[in-house]
């Protein structure tokens, strides 16, 4: 008997009839299977569900968020941040809001950038700088 056919049937033993077989294996046996077919299935469900979930969530928060110019008020050097290993650093900026008001806010933006310069910031839905949104990729 060659042995591929061996190994497969002392794998299967648990399904086959046989007089010395226990009921304890045979519910060990649909346990183990029932488990498999819970990984299988359920985990690419599972998986399914968050990333619609999470595309959502993104989809959201892209259309609650929009950007506008604003002019930095104050210097951005380039030395801290290169300590830190970053690119970004916090400034002061002043934008006009929606209404026409001229708002204030800190923000973080790209270092080795002078006072006057214009840079981008997002705005949530009530007005306030937060971070720019998840893209869609």
């Amino acid at each position: 008997m060659p042995d591929g056919s061996r190994g497969t049937k002392s794998r299967l033993w648990r399904w086959r009839s046989n007089p010395l077989r226990r009921h304890d294996d045979v519910v060990e046996a649909w346990i183990v299977l029932v488990m498999w077919t819970v990984v299988v299935v359920g985990g690419p469900i599972a998986g399914l569900v968050t990333a619609h979930a999470a595309h959502e969530v993104f989809a959201q928060e892209r259309a609650e968020r929009h950007s506008v110019a604003a002019v930095l008020l104050t210097d951005v050097p380039q030395t801290p941040s290169a300590a830190r290993g970053t690119d970004r650093a916090l400034a002061k900026v002043s934008w006009t809001a929606d209404d026409g008001a001229t708002r204030t806010g800190q923000t973080m933006v790209g270092t080795g950038l002078h006072s006057g310069s214009t840079v981008t910031v997002w705005l949530d839905a009530r007005g306030a700088l937060t971070t720019e949104p998840t893209g869609p990729t």
